[in-house]
Formats: structure tokens, sequence, C-alpha cells
């Protein structure tokens, strides 16, 4: 099954595959391209795969063909060069890998560190070094990247130990005053809108952050009509007009598709007026009234006749959000991760617990392995599993949430076997029955009700953990928690984690009503 489900993770030949990071900015940006590209060749936009490592794994392994980077973050991030070398050096590098760098697109989205408005005592981020009080709320990524905090705080000798916190929500974190410094991108909206003070450099840290295109050399040839398209993008995009689109999304409440569009029809650029390509990702905003029906797949919140028959505040709400067109995509998504997901967990946790209940000193072992594997958090899972098996998307989010379907599993077969009544055992054996016997016919139907009761655990955590299966491509109703993550946007949060809650408890009812049966049936007769 996991080998037929690996064939769907490869971009398909006649499939111009756009990918996306976790941010506004690039979630735009990908529409964009998506946008252009569509009247040229099929297009599928994967929105919100993840961090730079999770992106360029796919980039890497064909999942996606082209997606929007930054050129100081190929140079030092990617390419792990210890200073900004020239563009020829990192195309040759680039080269080696199967990848391009390509079509400059006009603006430059530097690092940087800002401040509420009122610290008029900090300037400069030397300044900073003087007061080790200040607490820092910095996006994991920009902890963890060889250009960002280490290298900062090397240069500069700050002393403050940051907090990790999530780019989206740093901004809201800092108005309430629960942190004083976050990193931020140069064309982030919310700069004005919080009326931040953005720190200068002064010593000239961080290099430039040219927005390009990061491409596999393939898909070039594969699309040259596509990609003479894209390449009209050159030098078009403005950091002013950067700042406009990423306000419209995050300050105005419009979605990516439409924000991508109206930047397109105002250039005059082909695409703006072209049907949307069809994309993976949810509604990103309320603001879904606006953007007009189209034919093509459901694309990132565009209006339908369905949300016109919805009342209006219904439509622009939260209410809006949860049963937008999407939502039985995310549905069939979400449903599928959990059924194959616990179906495996069975087929491998049965077993494992028969043989932990039949041999003693294997049970601890098997027992021990299971829970352990419990404790390895998901996101890392998730990462380590995306190199091991050169994908993302579906494969590595079920073999995730299967690790983690297993122990309650595995548990309570072994448990169940071990209740099983010693007399009930010896008649058996007294009847001549053979071990394989026993345990089908008399341990096993014993057992059942204690093995469903695992089983529904192991579903019911499986809907809950299956929401991170949208940080690497996998879709689910988590595909709507990264968006909200991105555009701190509380109300796309809930329109992902109640459809979330609610499966989980509609999952916990069939398995009441399936152990209510079991508990019913009559027991084995010797």
């Amino acid at each position: 099954m996991l080998c037929a489900l690996a064939g769907t993770t490869h971009a398909a030949d006649d499939t111009l595959h756009v990918g996306s990071k976790r941010f506004t900015e690039s979630y735009i940006l990908g529409e964009v391209l998506t946008q252009v590209a569509a009247p040229h060749a099929k297009v599928t936009h994967l929105q919100g795969l993840g961090n730079t490592a999770i992106v360029l794994a796919a980039l890497q392994a064909g999942r996606i063909d082209v997606y929007a980077e930054y050129l100081g973050t190929i140079d030092l991030e990617i390419l792990k060069h210890p200073q900004a070398t020239s563009l020829e050096q990192i195309r040759k590098e680039l080269a080696t890998m199967g990848l391009g760098v390509a079509v400059p697109l006009g603006f430059n989205n530097t690092y940087s560190l800002a401040m509420r408005g009122d610290a008029a005592s900090v300037k400069n981020v030397a300044d900073l070094a003087r007061q080790p009080a200040l607490r820092f709320g910095l996006s994991h990524e920009f902890i963890g990247r060889a250009d960002g905090w280490p290298g900062l705080a090397q240069r500069y000798g700050l002393p403050q130990r940051p907090q990790g916190l999530d780019h989206g929500l740093a901004y809201e974190a800092l108005r309430q005053g629960q942190t004083d410094v976050i990193d931020i991108y140069s064309t982030d909206a919310k700069i004005r809108q919080y009326g931040l003070r953005v720190l200068d450099d002064n010593l000239g840290y961080f290099p430039r952050y040219d927005a390009v295109l990061l491409y596999r050399l393939d898909a070039a040839k594969r699309f040259p009509a596509a990609w003479n398209a894209i390449e009209k993008l050159e030098g078009r995009i403005s950091a002013d007009a950067m700042i406009a689109m990423n306000a419209s999304a995050e300050i105005d409440g419009k979605n990516f598709t439409e924000v991508a569009r109206a930047w397109l029809a105002a250039g005059g650029l082909t695409g703006a007026t072209a049907k949307a390509a069809s994309s993976t990702a949810a509604p990103s905003t309320a603001a879904l009234t606006t953007a007009a029906p189209t034919t093509s797949a459901p694309t990132t919140g565009a209006s339908t006749a369905a949300d016109a028959r919805l009342p209006s505040s219904w439509r622009t709400g939260l209410a809006g959000k949860i049963f937008d067109d999407n939502l039985g995509r995310l549905t069939r998504q979400h449903l599928t991760l959990v059924l194959v997901a616990v179906g495996l967990a069975c087929l491998a946790g049965v077993p494992l617990g028969v043989l932990a209940a039949v041999y003693p000193r294997l049970r601890q072992v098997v027992l021990g392995v299971t829970g352990v594997l419990q404790t390895v958090p998901s996101l890392a899972l998730l990462a380590l599993l995306i190199p091991l098996l050169g994908m993302i998307g579906t494969v590595p989010a079920l073999i995730a949430l299967v690790v983690y379907a297993l122990l309650p599993i595995v548990r309570n077969t072994c448990t169940g076997l071990l209740q099983v009544s010693p007399g009930l055992r010896m008649a058996a054996l007294a009847l001549g029955l053979r071990p394989g016997q026993r345990l089908w016919l008399i341990e096993l139907p014993l057992a059942l009700p204690v093995i469903l009761a695992g089983v529904k655990t192991a579903a019911v955590m499986s809907v809950g953990t299956a929401t991170i299966a949208a940080f690497i491509g996998a879709g689910g109703f988590g595909e709507r928690i990264t968006i909200g993550l991105a555009l701190n946007d509380n109300q796309m949060l809930l329109a992902g984690a109640i459809p979330a809650a609610v499966l989980a408890l509609l999952t916990q009812a069939v398995f009441e009503l399936l152990e209510r049966v079991a508990s019913r049936a009559p027991a084995p007769r010797l």
C-alpha cells in the first residue's frame, strides 16, 4: 500500500508543481507563479510545505518543480557558504544538484530585528548587547539558520537566550508585551501596521535576500511555454508592491489567490485574467466573497454559487471558513490519512501485541520500543523521515501516524490476551486445540473489547496528530491551521481545529458503538 501511495508523491510529467513555504509572502509568490503559468500548462500549487529544508527536499525529490526563494538563503543556508559568494558560483554548485536559480523578481527581503515603537533607547542591533534583560521571541528557523541568530549573536556579542516563536504569532506577542525583540522580514506588512521600530544592522551582518526562483533544471525544458511566461516576472515586483500584497492578505483579509490575481491584472501580465490553477491549500482569510467563480479545481478560497446560498455573515465569518469549497477535499484527505494509518497500525500492532503476550521475555522489549517511538516529537520525526525517504507528502505522514498509533494497539492487545481466564486456556488445551486455534477461536475473541479500546485510542489520537501532515504537503485540516499560523488568523485556526475535533468525537462514538456490540457478543463455548 505504501509503495502505491509513494507513486503519488512524485511530480507528474504533465503537471508543473509550484511550491511555497509557510509564510504569507511565499504563499502569494507561489500563487503569482501558478497563475502566470496556468494558461500555458497544467499547474498545481503545493502551499505551505514548511521551512527551507522541507521545501528544498521536495524540490530535490521532484515533488515540486519551482518555488520562490531568497538569494541569501540559497547562498548561506542551502549551500552552507560561510560568506556571500558570486551568483556564478551559486549556479555552478546548484547545477550539480540538478537545480538552478533564475528570474530575480525585483525586491530584497532581508532579515531585520524589530521592537515596539516606544523602545526609544534602542536604535540599532549593537544597542541590544547593553540590555541583556530584553526578551527575544524569534522564529524557529531564524534561531537555527547559519545566517540567523547564531552568527548574529556572535557578531554583535548578544547575551540573550531567544525563545522560539512562530513568525505568524510574533507581532501580536510583541504588541502585547510578551516579548521585546522579534525577527522580521523587511517586506512584512505588519511593520507599519504595528508601528514597529526596525533596528539598524549597523555592522552589516545580514546579506541581501533578493527574491529569485529556485527550480529544477528539467522544469524549464518540460514546460517551455510556461517558463517563458514566468520569466516575464523578472524585475516586476518592487519592495513596495510586495509589502502591499502582504498587507492585502494579512491586514485586508484577502485570500492569496485574489491578491495574486489583482496584482497581475494591475501589471497587465499574462495569467491575470486566466482561470486560477488548481491549488492544494485551504482558504486563507475571511474575504471569500469578491473572488469570481472558476471552472478549475478548488483554489485558495474563490467564492462559488454554494457560497452565495449562505448568509453573508457566514461567508465572511468563522462558519464561512469552515464550510467553504475545500471542506469536502480536506475531510477526505484527513479521513484517508487516519483510516490508512490506523489500519496499518492494526496490521502491525496486533501481531506485536500477541508476540508480547505469548513470549514474556519479549514483552518489555516490544512495549518499550513502541513506548519510546511515542515520545519522539512529531515534527522531528517528519524531519527525519523526509531525507530518509527522499520525499514529502502522504508517505512520510502515514509512517509518522502509524508510529504514533502503535503503542495503544500493542499494549491493549497484550493486556487483553493476558486477561483471558487460565481456566479457559486449560479447557481449550484439554480439547486438543493447537496454539493457533486457541488464539484465533478463544483468546482473541475474548480480548476483542480491550483491543478495540486500544484501536479507538489510536484512531482518536490520529485524528489530532494528522493535522501535522499539512506541514509536509499531505493535506487535511492542518492546511487551515498552517495558514492560520502564517496569518495569525484565529478564525482560520479554528476552521481547521473545529472539524478535526468533530471528527475525533465521531470517531470515538463509532468505536464506542463497536465496543458495545463486541461486549454483547456471546463468549466462545468449549
